[in-house]
C-alpha cells in the first residue's frame, strides 16, 4: 500500500496532523490549496481571512487525523483538495470513499472504491472496504465474492483472515435472494445447429446413395434477440437448515419460428450446512423447453449437491442429477438421464477465479440409437481487469458414444467429439439505468462420424445486464 494509513490491519498507523489544522473552521478549510510536494507550509492571515498552504503529504496527514477523530466536516475539503495532487488520487478516492460509508452514503462509497479497483484490482484494503459496503447494502453474494478475493492476499494478517472467514460464514447464512436480468442481440452463424453439408449418404440395403438435404436441415445464419432471467431464494429455518428455490429462463428469437428457443428451469429443496465450510443440498427440479414454437421436452427429476470451502480460496463441488425427459417430438427421444460433475475452484492473483470440472452423463432413451454416454472436462478463468472490465475465457471438450447405429446412415455406432469455447468481457464501470454492457463470444464444433451431425457455430451476444 502507498501509506501506513492503508494497511489491512486498519487505521493503526496514522501520520501526525499539522498542529492547529483540526481547529480551522470550515470556511478556512475550504481555502486550503496544494503547495507542491515540498516539506514546508506557509500561512498568512490578512484582514479578509486566513489562507493556509500545505504540501500534499501534510494534507494527507491532516485529513487522516480528522477522519480518525470523525471530524468529517473539516476533513472533506482537505480530501477534495488532494484530488489536485496527481500522485495522490489513490488516497483521495480511498478517504472520500471511507467518509462516504461512515456517513451513510453507501452508493458514493461503492463508486469510489470501485474506481480504485478499476485501476488496480489487487488493492486488498480497498476490496475489504468494498465488501463491507456491499454487506451494508444487503448484497451478500457480492460481499462474499469480494471478501473471498481479498482473503487470498498473502500479506493479510492472520487475525484479519480469521475475521473474514467468520464474516463469510455469516454471509452464507444470511444470503436470502439474488436476481439478474440480461437483454441482447446475437448474430449467429448456425441458428439451428445443423450441418453445412448439402448431401448425406444413406443406406438402401447394400447400396449407398446421396440424399439432398432440405434447406431447413442445413446450417442457417441469423440475428436473434436474447433475454435471460435468473433468480434464487434462500429461506432459513435455522442456522444449519434452509430451503433453496432457484429458477431461470432463457429465450432467443429469430426471424420466423424455426430456430426460436425458449428454456425454463426450476429447482426447490433443502440445504443442510455441515460445519463452517460444507453444505449438502437436495432439490427437486423441472425443465421445460420449446423449440420452433413447439414443445421440445419436459423434464422432471432431482439433484444432490455438495459444496466444501477449502483453505486459500479453494472450493470443491459435486453434483448428481437424475431426471426423466418426455420429448415433444417423438417417444424415441424420451427416457432417463443421469449425470454428475466434479468442480474445483481457486482464487488466482486476488482478482481472478479459476475452475476445472470433470463431468459425465448417461442418456437411456427409448431408442438405443439415440441413447449414449458422454464425458468430458472443462476449464475456465474469469475476474477483474483494470478500467472496470470483467472478463474471462473457458473451454470444454467432451466425447459422446451412442449405444447403437442409425442403420439408415451407417453400420457403425455414432461417435461425436464436441468442442465448446467462450470468451466474455463486460464494463462494470459504465451503467445505464442500472444495466452494464457486455459482449460474449461462443464457439461450438461437433466432429462426428455421421455427416448429418457435423457442425460448427459462432455466436456473438451483445448484452445489457443488471444484477440485483
Amino acid at each position: 500500500m502507498k501509506s501506513g494509513f492503508f494497511l489491512a490491519a486498519g487505521f493503526a498507523a496514522w501520520v501526525a496532523a499539522v498542529p492547529g489544522i483540526a481547529q480551522a473552521d470550515e470556511a478556512d478549510a475550504g481555502r486550503i490549496a496544494v503547495a507542491g510536494n515540498g516539506n514546508s507550509a506557509a500561512s498568512a492571515c490578512p484582514a479578509g481571512g486566513c489562507t493556509i498552504k500545505l504540501t500534499a503529504p501534510q494534507m494527507l496527514a491532516a485529513a487522516e487525523k480528522m477522519i480518525q477523530d470523525r471530524d468529517f466536516i473539516n476533513a472533506r475539503p482537505i480530501v477534495e483538495a488532494l484530488s489536485l495532487a496527481p500522485d495522490y488520487q489513490f488516497q483521495h478516492r480511498f478517504l472520500k470513499g471511507f467518509m462516504a460509508v461512515e456517513t451513510g452514503d453507501l452508493d458514493g462509497a461503492e463508486k469510489m472504491f470501485r474506481k480504485i479497483l478499476d485501476d488496480d484490482p489487487k488493492q486488498t484494503r480497498v476490496r475489504l472496504e468494498l465488501a463491507r459496503v456491499m454487506m451494508l447494502k444487503g448484497k451478500e453474494g457480492s460481499a462474499n465474492y469480494h471478501f473471498r478475493l481479498a482473503q487470498q492476499d498473502k500479506d493479510l494478517p492472520e487475525e484479519i483472515k480469521q475475521t473474514v472467514r467468520g464474516i463469510r460464514g455469516i454471509l452464507r447464512n444470511q444470503r436470502s435472494w439474488n436476481l439478474s436480468l440480461d437483454l441482447g442481440i446475437a448474430p449467429d452463424t448456425n441458428i439451428n445447429s445443423a450441418t453445412s453439408a448439402e448431401t448425406v449418404n444413406i443406406n438402401f440395403g447394400p447400396i449407398q446413395f446421396p440424399l439432398t438435404l432440405d434447406d431447413n436441415a442445413r446450417q442457417q445464419s441469423g440475428i436473434g434477440q436474447t433475454a435471460g432471467l435468473s433468480a434464487g431464494l434462500r429461506l432459513r429455518a435455522n442456522d444449519n437448515l434452509a430451503l433453496l428455490i432457484d429458477g431461470d429462463a432463457r429465450m432467443v428469437n429469430y426471424k420466423g419460428k424455426i430456430a426460436d428457443d425458449i428454456q425454463t428451469q426450476f429447482a426447490i429443496g433443502p440445504e443442510l450446512r455441515i460445519g463452517d465450510s460444507s453444505s449438502l443440498s437436495l432439490q427437486a427440479l423441472g425443465e421445460q423447453r420449446w423449440r420452433g414454437g413447439n414443445r421440445a421436452s419436459t423434464d422432471f427429476g432431482a439433484r444432490i449437491g455438495f459444496q466444501k470451502a477449502l483453505d486459500e480460496g479453494q472450493r470443491l463441488g459435486f453434483a448428481l442429477d437424475g431426471r426423466h425427459s418426455d420429448s415433444g417430438y417423438s417417444d424415441i427421444y424420451s427416457g432417463w438421464q443421469v449425470g454428475s460433475n466434479l468442480t474445483y475452484e481457486r482464487v488466482i492473483g486476488r482478482a481472478f477465479i479459476a475452475s476445472a470440472s470433470l463431468f459425465g452423463r448417461k442418456d437411456m432413451l427409448d431408442s438405443k440409437a439415440f441413447s449414449n454416454v458422454s464425458y468430458g472436462a472443462s476449464m475456465g478463468i474469469g475476474g477483474e481487469l483494470p478500467l472496470g472490465i470483467n472478463a474471462g475465457v473457458s473451454g470444454t471438450i467432451s466425447k459422446a458414444l451412442f449405444d447403437a447405429p442409425q442403420y439408415i446412415y451407417s453400420d457403425e455406432r455414432r461417435s461425436d467429439l464436441r468442442l465448446f469455447g467462450r470468451a466474455y468481457a463486460g464494463i462494470r464501470a459504465f451503467k445505464m439505468l442500472g444495466f452494464s454492457p457486455s459482449i460474449e463470444y461462443n464457439f461450438s464444433k461437433v466432429d462426428s462420424n455421421y455427416t448429418l451431425y457435423k457442425s460448427d457455430r459462432h455466436r456473438v451476444n451483445f448484452k445489457l445486464a443488471r444484477y440485483f
